[in-house]
């Protein structure tokens, strides 16, 4: 009679990719995640194939930063070379990779900056150029994060130009100025350096607003939607799952793993049972697929 279940099938797990090799280091912010060079990372992506998830995404961490962020649009950077060695070493794993400046910027943004402003229109073909560096590399799907107006149309029709018609796109379409980013952008050294990304990012107090940016995605040519963060925005979740009709995703952020982390070291919580609930009230919400650093874990404890 259970009306909703949680599998591995249904879950992608994070990824932090950094140069070198043979690199594996804790993340202190983010408890049994790491950083990981291109080789550890197909490494621990085949762990998660063999777990039965779905996929992972990557994030990367370059060797160097600057106004434009242009390690990230190099074919030879951090998320490519991953993408290559997961893809080498895994059959049947979904490789996702997330498009946004802010890990590559020096001032920490999400797009080009302009004194204290953020400039979207310029901003559209650099993340064009980072989808199309990710595809050639083998992405299965390309994930803008950056909240840019228009930027998924921009990637659309930048990979359909260059032969990549078959590369999805997961839009992060509902993504909120939250509070609950603050041990990602720890681990993704991604904290905007002047000012904040409210500017782009969606008011925690509309949901509304969720509604027009997931249609709007949609009719630009998102394959999937996502709504950030999941938990305190089930209610958006629900929502968004209501008007479209196009696969829907949550992302179980970090300052949520953290919280459960920091309670189970101290022995406060039940960690499996907690994780379990948590990620099948995002479920119940009416999520498809859930990003979460849970993932391993769960599908262990499955």
């Amino acid at each position: 009679m259970r009306e909703t279940s949680v599998t591995p099938s249904q879950l992608i797990y994070p990824l932090f990719v950094v140069p070198g090799q043979g690199v594996r280091r804790e993340i202190e912010t983010l408890p049994g995640c790491f950083h990981l060079s291109a080789d550890e990372a197909a490494r621990e992506a085949r762990d998660a194939e063999q777990l039965g998830l779905a996929g992972v995404i990557l994030f990367g961490l370059p060797e160097g930063k600057d106004e434009q962020g242009s390690q990230g649009l190099s074919e030879g950077g951090v998320v490519p070379t991953a993408v290559r060695a997961i893809r080498a070493a895994c059959r049947d794993l979904l490789v996702v990779t997330d498009v946004c400046l802010c890990e590559y910027t020096s001032h920490g943004h999400c797009g080009v900056l302009r004194g204290d402003e953020v400039l979207n229109d310029p901003t559209l073909e650099l993340l064009a150029r980072m989808a199309v560096a990710h595809a050639r590399a083998g992405a299965h799907v390309v994930a803008p994060s950056d909240m840019m107006d228009g930027r998924v149309g921009a990637i659309r029709r930048a990979l359909d130009a260059d032969g990549h018609g078959e590369v999805a796109l997961l839009s992060y379409a509902a993504k909120y100025a939250s509070a609950f980013y603050g041990p990602f952008r720890a681990a993704a050294d991604s904290a905007p350096q002047v000012g904040d990304r409210r500017g782009y990012q969606m008011d925690p107090a509309n949901a509304r607003e969720a509604l027009r940016e997931v249609r709007l995605d949609v009719d630009e040519g998102a394959d999937i939607v996502m709504v950030k963060p999941a938990l305190p925005y089930l209610d958006v979740v629900r929502a968004v799952r209501e008007v479209v009709d196009v696969p829907v995703a949550a992302y179980n952020v970090s300052g949520e793993y953290a919280m459960v982390k920091a309670a189970a070291e101290r022995g406060w919580i039940d960690e499996e049972r907690i994780v379990k609930e948590l990620l099948l009230s995002i479920r119940r919400a009416g999520a498809n697929v859930i990003i979460t650093y849970h993932a391993k874990d769960f599908a262990r404890w499955a």
